[in-house]
């Protein structure tokens, strides 16, 4: 039996509304996976770029340094309305490139809570940053401090001797290692202790 123009016309209608339907699901969760994944992947991608200022994390330090120096300056910024002082112990330093440097910010709670920030942070100028490795950093860590607690945060860093091997900063003399405190408005939890009693539970 054959089928009328109409039923013909009905059925390829309602297949290609499966398929619009179809297509339009595949692109939302496209989307909605994009943009889970679109922040660890611009910190990976800054982080093995030095893009814009982002510096490099070593896990040790290098073989040898190079006698051509450089002055590493040390900014620090407070956002947000965050109740802290926070300035680096020194203004600048002179290092040598692969020499191995600490230096040390000192934080101050200036509020009567306890109060929790974290830091970000770039250098400049910003294309420097895949040469700038830090070995240790107080970066991207909750910082969580008592009403009018002080504290010092230490950074350990180097440039990366291949700096020298660039001619297109062959007249660098200076970079600036910047911090900015964000405030952290509900912080994590830390985990109790197992010998220390837990007093955001009421009494049994």
């Amino acid at each position: 039996m054959t089928q009328q123009p109409n039923t013909i016309r009905k059925t390829q209608s309602k297949n290609r509304d499966i398929m619009v339907a179809s297509i339009c699901g595949f692109v939302v969760a496209f989307m909605v996976g994009a943009s889970y994944a679109a922040v660890p992947f611009y910190n990976w991608f800054c982080r093995t770029t030095g893009f814009n200022g982002t510096t490099q994390v070593a896990t040790s330090a290098p073989g040898s340094s190079l006698e051509r120096t450089i002055s590493v300056r040390f900014d620090s910024n407070i956002s947000g309305g965050l109740p802290w002082k926070f300035e680096a112990e020194k203004t600048a330093v002179n290092v040598k490139i692969g020499e191995v440097v600490t230096v040390y910010y000192t934080v101050t709670n200036q509020a009567a809570r306890a109060t929790t920030g974290q830091a970000a942070y770039n250098v400049a100028p910003l294309t420097v940053g895949s040469y700038f490795q830090k070995i240790n950093c107080f970066c991207f860590t909750e910082q969580t401090f008592a009403p009018g607690e002080k504290r010092e945060l230490a950074v350990v860093f180097y440039v990366d001797p291949k700096l020298a091997e660039n001619h297109d900063y062959d007249e660098l003399n200076s970079i600036t290692l910047s911090y900015t405190f964000y405030p952290v408005r509900d912080p994590e939890p830390k985990p109790i202790a197992a010998t220390e009693p837990d007093k955001r539970k009421g009494s049994l």
